[in-house]
């Protein structure tokens, strides 16, 4: 029988690491481990993120886990488990045997040198067990959800109910590839979901469900008796009221098939209008605006990203995009949209009465949530749409839970208060913390830090924290997009920080955060010679980073 595991290979003497010390040595030609120094012990797992491939050895060393430098991913160094997100598979974990000269030296599964990526043990559908858990909606939390629940030894049933046509998939990049095809950014296989028992319902949605039957009636004219439910169902893309938004031509990008109409429409001759100054409007912008003749970008605010990043922020942000032939209409807004005989958008409206030719209107204007199936089921809601739950991600009604968009849970980097946030990382940990209380071996408290980031014109923003802020500092070369920035309240607390070209800064961040500390303005101002010498102080409070 062939041994699970490779021969010994030395990779590096034990001297070759400080303690808090993580770096890459090679396996073989074509595998980097990722070798970690903590509590004079020495751990070795895979060295790229399973989420886009960042090397890890750039990132950020925590407490018993490295986070990844590009969008925050973290993953355990005694397992390689994934422990938060974006991402879905662990890294490969190596066996380790320090030799009595220091030789540090690895031996590999031999399936973990196939790819750098490993799927954790699952168990299969088991008949026997009549339990049946729900999850309602098929983005990012519900898949996590779906896939840690088998992870975490449930044997019962599992549906996943998803409005969209297609099994879940990576949002993330519609407005990042537009011509991206399904099947390349879907999460898992169609095989996937048979092969561990997960059934998922393509092309349904909820309708209204009823929480003391414990029923949840579907489109399709059926319906689902439930033990536990996790309803994940996120936002609509909506529509502001203005005349002519019923007009052909006129989109949103929430969706594949939006952006599959939206490519339908894009020729080289067409004229491409795009409202508003969100991240969603900036990105379409920027990933169709070589395919057209013309792009403008029409926002109510001074500058783009003005409540998330401030003017400074904003007006390099305005620059980029008009150096990419971006025409940019700031402080101004539609007023109508006028169509053809055929209902085509043809032209808009400005506030200032200027039109302008249009034959697509890219709308990223807003959204809401989808919770109007639940009115009158016996689960409290919001005014707005969004439903509270506890530290568990319970809600007030027994095993009914929340997670992603809708979820107004608490967040444990804004003091544990309860938001709204609408983070695709944010939502993939949603779904496993949900899924571990459902299971519920042991309850699982969340431990939630933001982390976003976009990419525009080939420059990747990043940024971790939430709050309000009053003063924004820059570190660094805001005019060349390598930069930092501290967003700092009126307690001169530091509640959030963005960057461009400077990671792992955000990643440092993060990391901070999820370890229960803070970051002031005077921690900025202590050593005029290293501005980034907070991220030091970690190692000296005995955490790495």
């Amino acid at each position: 029988m062939i041994d699970e595991y490779t021969d010994p290979v030395a990779v590096c003497n034990v001297n070759d690491l400080q303690e808090c010390e993580m770096k890459p040595f090679e396996f073989n030609e074509n595998t980097k481990v990722l070798v970690v120094k903590q509590r004079d012990q020495i751990k070795a797992i895979g060295n790229k993120c399973t989420h886009y491939g960042a090397p890890l050895h750039t990132g950020v060393l925590g407490d018993g886990r490295v986070r990844c430098p590009w969008h925050g991913a973290c993953f355990s160094i005694d397992t390689g488990d994934i422990e938060d997100f974006p991402g879905l598979d662990s890294l490969p974990c190596y066996k380790v045997d320090v030799q009595p000269d220091g030789q540090v030296m690895v031996r590999a599964k031999r399936k973990d040198l196939e790819k750098a990526r490993r799927l954790k043990d699952m168990v299969k559908r088991d008949p026997a067990n009549q339990e049946c858990y729900v999850i309602v909606g098929g983005g990012p939390a519900g898949a996590v959800c779906a896939e840690t629940l088998r992870q975490e030894g449930f044997t019962g049933r599992i549906v996943m109910i998803c409005k969209e046509t297609h099994l879940p998939y990576d949002r993330v990049k519609l407005t990042k590839a537009a011509n991206t095809q399904i099947e390349t950014i879907q999460f898992r296989k169609p095989e996937f979901y048979e092969e561990y028992g997960i059934e998922t319902l393509m092309g349904v949605s909820a309708t209204n469900m009823n929480c003391e039957e414990k029923t949840l009636n579907l489109s399709n004219q059926t319906s689902l008796k439930y033990d536990k439910i996790f309803i994940a169902t996120g936002c609509t893309a909506s529509k502001p009221p203005i005349r002519g938004s019923d007009l052909k031509g006129v989109m949103v990008v929430r969706e594949y098939d939006d952006v599959l109409e939206i490519n339908k429409l894009i020729k080289p001759e067409a004229n491409l209008v795009c409202l508003g100054s969100s991240f969603i409007a900036l990105e379409a912008a920027q990933a169709w605006t070589k395919k057209v003749k013309s792009t403008t970008l029409i926002s109510r605010t001074e500058y783009p990203l003005m409540a998330s990043f401030g003017p400074l922020i904003g007006e390099r942000v305005l620059r980029l995009f008009r150096d990419q032939g971006v025409n940019c209409v700031m402080d101004s807004g539609i007023t109508e949209i006028i169509g053809n005989s055929d209902n085509q958008v043809t032209e808009v409206v400005l506030k200032d009465g200027t039109k302008l030719p249009c034959d697509i209107l890219i709308m990223g204007t807003g959204s809401k949530f989808n919770t109007e199936f639940l009115k009158g089921s016996g689960l409290p809601l919001n005014a707005n749409g969004s439903i509270d739950t506890d530290l568990y991600l319970k809600t007030l009604v027994d095993d009914v839970y929340v997670g992603g968009d809708i979820a107004n849970a608490p967040v444990y980097s804004y003091n544990q208060e309860r938001v709204a946030i609408g983070h695709y990382q944010l939502a993939q940990y949603h779904g496993r913390l949900a899924a571990l209380n459902m299971v519920g071996k042991s309850p699982e408290e969340l431990r939630s830090v933001p982390f976003f980031f976009t990419m525009l014109f080939g420059k990747g923003f990043r940024y971790s924290g939430y709050g309000a802020y009053s003063d924004v500092v820059i570190e660094g070369d805001l005019e060349n997009l390598k930069f930092v920035a501290y967003f700092i309240d009126e307690q001169d607390k530091v509640v959030g920080v963005a960057s461009c070209g400077r990671d792992p800064i955000v990643a440092q961040f993060a990391e901070l955060q999820s370890q229960g500390k803070s970051l002031y303005r005077k921690d900025l101002q202590e050593d005029a010679s290293d501005p980034v010498a907070w991220t030091k102080k970690l190692k000296v409070l005995g955490k790495c980073i």
